[in-house]
């Protein structure tokens, strides 16, 4: 099954996977959570107790207007929604995920909520529509 992976402080990349439970579990360490936020038909794949357990957080989700309204923590999967279980993704939805989660964050808490940011580095630099340069 061909997956996108995404870690912290890594850029989203393409990964074959067997189908099922277990390699879900393995993909993520731990019990998975399957999460639908988006209109087509895919799942985020995450650790169903990734923040209870103190992973690291990973990536923000945000609504229309770009406002963070949620957090995932530990690495995670976008995987695609078949008729009756997860599937393959598409090469379209591959690099439209790619492009949503390409830019790095790190996430620091303050008085007034979390703040995100971007997570840049000498060997990485989003520079927007898709574009990494390393």
């Amino acid at each position: 099954m061909k997956v996108l992976r995404v870690e912290q402080y890594k850029a989203p990349f393409v990964k074959e996977i067997d189908p099922g439970l277990e390699s879900l579990q393995h993909e993520v360490d731990g019990w998975i959570q399957a999460v639908y936020p988006f209109e087509d038909p895919v799942a985020i794949i995450c650790n169903e107790e990734g923040k209870l357990n103190g992973m690291e957080l990973c990536r923000a989700l945000r609504d229309e207007n770009g406002e963070v309204y949620d957090v995932i923590a530990g690495p995670f999967l976008i995987v695609g929604c078949g008729e009756e279980d997860f599937d393959s993704l598409s090469d379209d939805m591959i690099e439209k995920y790619r492009d949503i989660f390409a830019q790095p964050e790190v996430f620091i808490r303050t008085n007034s909520g979390l703040l995100v940011l971007p997570y840049v580095t000498e060997d990485f630099t989003y520079r927007g529509d898709s574009e990494l340069e390393r």
